[in-house]
C-alpha cells in the first residue's frame, strides 16, 4: 500500500535538540504506512473495507501550536481552548470509491505545545507523545471512537500495539496516559 502524506509543520517552533527530525515527511511515511497496514490487514480489527482494498491512501498531518488548535477546536467542536490532537475524517459510508483509486482518510492536527507539556507530565519524550497522539488521530480517521470506557480501553490498547510495532515502547509498567 502506498501512502500520500501531506505534512505541514510551518509556523511551529521546533524544539532545538530535535532539529526537525520529528517533523520531517520522511520520518512519518514509513511509520504511518506500517500502522495502516497493521490495522487493514487484520480482519479482527475494525477498518473500512475501502481502506482494506485501496492500493493507496492519502492523509494530511499538520503540526500547529496551541493558538492554532484552539481556533480549530472552537470552530469545529465548539470547545474553548487548546487540545492535543484533532482528527477530521474524510471517509463516510458512501460507496463512491472506485477500485484502484486512492482513498482520502482525512487530516490529523497536533498541537506541539500541548504535546510538549503532556510529554513532560507523563515523563516520556516528545517523540513518544507525538507518536501516541498521531496514532490516536489515525485510528479516528479509520473509524475508531471512544464513547465509553470499553471502547476507549480497546482503542488505547491498539495505540500501544501500533507504537510497539514501530519500536516506540515505554519502560515496563509505565502507561502513556492515565486511564480514569
Amino acid at each position: 500500500m502506498e501512502l500520500d502524506l501531506s505534512l505541514d509543520a510551518s509556523g511551529v517552533e521546533i524544539p532545538e535538540p530535535l532539529n526537525g527530525s520529528l517533523f520531517a515527511h520522511d520520518s512519518w511515511v514509513p511509520v504511518l504506512q506500517q500502522w495502516i497496514e497493521l490495522v487493514r490487514s487484520n480482519p479482527d480489527l475494525s477498518c473500512p473495507s475501502v481502506v482494506r482494498q485501496a492500493p493507496e491512501v492519502s492523509l494530511g498531518l499538520h503540526f500547529t501550536n496551541d493558538a492554532g488548535i484552539a481556533e480549530l477546536n472552537s470552530q469545529w467542536r465548539q470547545k474553548s481552548g487548546p487540545t492535543d490532537v484533532l482528527s477530521f475524517a474524510a471517509l463516510d459510508d458512501t460507496p463512491d470509491w472506485l477500485e484502484g483509486e486512492a482513498v482520502e482518510l482525512g487530516d490529523i492536527i497536533v498541537s506541539v505545545d500541548t504535546a510538549q507539556r503532556q510529554a513532560q507530565n507523563h515523563n516520556h519524550s516528545l517523540g513518544y507523545e507525538l507518536h501516541w497522539l498521531i496514532s490516536h488521530g489515525l485510528l479516528h480517521l479509520l473509524g475508531w471512537d471512544h464513547p465509553d470506557e470499553r471502547r476507549l480501553s480497546g482503542m488505547l490498547a491498539l495505540q500501544e500495539r501500533l507504537l510497539d510495532s514501530t519500536g516506540n515502547v515505554l519502560p515496563k509498567g509505565q502507561r502513556p496516559v492515565e486511564i480514569e
